[in-house]
């Protein structure tokens, strides 16, 4: 198997678990303060939307990828 092919594949799976999903979250965390022995720190969670433009995207060009020959 080709990098094209690879490459192709990883879009369309990408594409098919962002239509899926259509998002995800993760946390990140803030140090605030420090004050002596004591630490005060902040976890935020963020979540980021995947359009769903994106996800059709990137299937439509992972499938372009396949159906178009390589020259190899």
């Amino acid at each position: 198997m080709n990098a094209v092919k690879i490459a192709a594949s990883v879009l369309m799976i990408a594409g098919i678990l962002a239509l899926a999903y259509g998002k995800f979250s993760y946390t990140k965390e803030k140090h605030e303060a420090t004050i002596g022995s004591l630490e005060l720190s902040v976890k935020d969670t963020q979540t980021v939307n995947i359009p769903v433009w994106a996800g059709i995207g990137a299937i439509v060009i992972g499938g372009l990828l396949f159906v178009i020959p390589s020259r190899s």
